[in-house]
């Protein structure tokens, strides 16, 4: 067991926590990396000291690799310093004073953002009664199954990998949702990677994305990385296919779009080319791309029982013979005389012969 020397570049002799660090580090640090932060302080506090990564792995009831993995990220907030021997063994760790303005960079572990996702989504947690909920298994999970989990090296190194994917340390129940993958949904570590690859790769860096994309697989059964392939390449050429349809080109579906898509095609259960119809007099009637105006002319196909392009013509053409048959049968109607409704003209007219009343006048006379 190799040991490493620990030295304090402060000659305090008590165990303080600075207070820029808890007002600038530690509410965005994983909580597992403020342990071995606090625990270096404890070991510092008496007298230079040394210990070995596997004794603090024993007393934090953690792994040697998540030590490493929080010295790495303290030395990146510098606020540890790392030494090395000629062999790259860790040798020494230096404790630094924490700086005010160090605090308000941004760090690896700030929490990633994605424009729409909302992140999302406008996704949805898991519905399906056939398929294992997180919640319920993050509520089972026990400290020592976790142990368990960690001390795997497949899981150790998938946690990592996850991280460098997401450009961010994992919080615990982000971690938690990992596990979840590995040991509820029977995910192997490269497809669970693969997972993760693929939401990277279209920009979706959030857990619950991520968590949605790994219960509709398990729900479709996809159990290896050629499987998932063979499904996101199929999915993705379809979005793309109904997004140029709408006239969209050179971006991603954000997360409505995505929604109304599933919905036509696994709720409603239509094929690409009555999507792309529906799309195209979208665009015709509309002059531009909605999806809330096509779910219209979708929904209403569905509820008629359309199930191709000759279903539609037939519809077409119902239409288009009411329509002739209502202005054939306007026509034929006896055109109403209008009424006048001068006042003048309703008041009754008095019938006057001016010859007679004439006569009668020169009579008198």
């Amino acid at each position: 067991m190799s040991l490493i020397s620990l030295q304090n570049s402060s000659e305090l002799e008590v165990t303080i926590l600075s207070n820029r660090f808890i007002d600038n580090f530690m509410p965005r640090a994983n909580g597992e990396f403020v342990k071995v932060y606090i625990y270096l302080l404890r070991m510092v506090s008496a007298a230079p000291s040394s210990f070995s990564l596997e004794h603090m792995a024993d007393s934090l009831f953690c792994t040697e690799r998540d030590i490493s993995r929080a010295l790495k990220y303290w030395e990146g907030e510098k606020l540890i310093a790392l030494a090395y021997t000629a062999e790259q063994k860790l040798s020494g760790i230096t404790l630094l004073e924490p700086f005010a303005d160090t605090g308000h960079r941004e760090s690896s572990a700030s929490m990633d953002t994605f424009t729409g996702s909302g992140n999302s989504a406008s996704v949805s947690g898991n519905t399906d009664p056939g398929v294992p909920s997180s919640a319920d298994y993050i509520l089972s999970l026990t400290p020592d199954r976790i142990r368990e989990l960690k001390q795997n090296e497949e899981i150790s190194q998938l946690l990592y990998i996850t991280e460098q994917y997401l450009t961010k340390t994992l919080t615990p129940t982000e971690m938690q949702k990992i596990l979840f993958f590995y040991d509820e949904l029977h995910m192997s570590a490269d497809l669970i990677e693969y997972l993760v690859e693929y939401c990277v790769s279209r920009g979706r860096k959030s857990m619950r994305y991520i968590e949605t994309v790994a219960l509709a697989w398990a729900k479709d059964g996809i159990t290896t990385v050629e499987m998932a392939r063979d499904s996101s390449s199929r999915f993705s050429k379809d979005y793309y296919t109904i997004l140029k349809a709408m006239g969209i080109s050179g971006r991603n579906p954000v997360d409505n779009e995505i929604t109304y898509i599933d919905t036509w095609r696994k709720t409603y259960g239509f094929d690409l080319e009555l999507i792309q119809e529906a799309c195209s007099r979208t665009v015709l009637s509309t002059g531009q791309p909605s999806f809330q105006y096509a779910d219209k002319i979708l929904s209403g196909w569905k509820k008629k029982n359309v199930h191709t392009l000759e279903d539609i013509r037939l519809l077409d053409a119902a239409h288009k013979k009411r329509q002739l048959e209502k202005s054939v049968s306007r026509k034929k109607q006896p055109q109403a005389q209008p009424q006048n409704s001068n006042r003048f003209n309703n008041f009754h007219q008095r019938d006057y012969d001016f010859a007679e009343y004439e006569k009668r006048l020169l009579n008198n006379q």
